[in-house]
């Protein structure tokens, strides 16, 4: 976009107050407009088809559908509209999430408030901004961006698909709840869940709970 343009923007995140602090962030910076606000995924989708904003600011742990699937979602029904994720949490299975998605952005919530304006501005000019705690687990080459390859783990066996069904199994949403959620079948999931009880070794929904807040798979 042109420097002289505005930057339209949709705020995502379930905390109102957060919300405001971020509003009277902007209103210094009158190149970055807020025109909407949603307070979960699912309305962030249906805002962004509204609004057509040229970026969504969006938190990553809000209740109802997940965040990485919502943003799946924007890109593939408005592919123009640009992404940054903002969070207080910055784990692996986040991180990889967020590239899978193809954000343009991920920022940590302890980040200055300058960084956040420069990164909004950065992205909307076509490039992609990461804080430095997520660079540092990410690398970059001819092939793209990716997830640092770490010592594996149990949990790195894991589709993303299947984080996404473990993550929802976390909050104790039932199969049914689940396939509503993430438009699939009730079959799926099952099969989902099976997979998933097969890898990690766990047969019972408690310990898999109890596993996905240990690993940050889960809300906290």
């Amino acid at each position: 976009m042109n420097s002289c343009e505005t930057i339209s923007l949709l705020l995502v995140d379930d905390h109102e107050m957060f919300q405001d602090s971020l509003k009277w962030l902007f209103q210094d910076h009158p190149e970055i407009q807020v025109i909407g606000t949603a307070c979960n995924a699912e309305e962030a989708i249906e805002r962004t088809l509204e609004l057509e904003p040229a970026i969504v600011l969006m938190d990553i742990d809000m209740p109802g559908l997940i965040c990485f699937d919502g943003a799946a979602r924007i890109r593939s029904l408005r592919p123009e509209t640009r992404i940054i994720f903002l969070s207080a949490f910055f784990h692996d299975h986040y991180i990889e999430q967020a590239l899978n998605v193809s954000a343009w952005g991920y920022l940590t919530k302890s980040e200055p408030s300058g960084r956040l304006i420069e990164a909004i501005k950065m992205v909307s000019r076509g490039r992609v901004y990461f804080s430095e705690q997520i660079r540092s687990r990410i690398v970059a080459d001819s092939s793209g961006v990716r997830l640092a390859k770490h010592d594996e783990q149990t949990s790195n066996s894991l589709s993303s698909r299947e984080v996404e069904v473990l993550r929802y199994l976390s909050r104790g949403r039932s199969k049914k709840e689940i396939a509503g959620t993430m438009h699939i079948s009730v079959k799926t999931v099952e099969g989902h869940t099976q997979r998933i009880m097969k890898k990690l070794d766990i047969h019972d929904r408690v310990e898999l709970a109890r596993y996905a807040i240990r690993e940050g798979l889960a809300d906290p």
